[in-house]
């Protein structure tokens, strides 16, 4: 997966700010929300999101755009998980 291409498009969709994260395995994020748009593209390992009450699994390759003010909770796969983070 090519994180350098996929920050740029990213940059091309107008997310201002971009960085790639690392969790451990089984890290917890409970309900929490963002002032601004932030869009999650799994590098590697596995994400299990809840946005709004509703769950999904990422895995590489997958994005997920969680809205402004939307309530959601994370837990990293086994082996945790690498994502790129582009905040609007």
């Amino acid at each position: 997966m090519d994180a350098h291409a996929l920050e740029k498009q990213l940059h091309a969709e107008g997310f201002s700010h971009t960085f790639v994260w690392q969790d451990d395995p089984d890290a917890f994020y409970p309900d929490h929300t963002h002032r601004t748009l932030t869009a999650h593209i799994i590098l590697d390992g596995e994400m299990n999101l809840t946005v709004s009450g509703k769950p999904q699994t990422l895995r590489p390759g997958d994005r997920c755009d969680v809205p402004a003010g939307a309530i959601h909770s994370a837990r990293m796969g086994l082996r945790g998980c690498r994502y790129l983070i582009g905040e609007k």
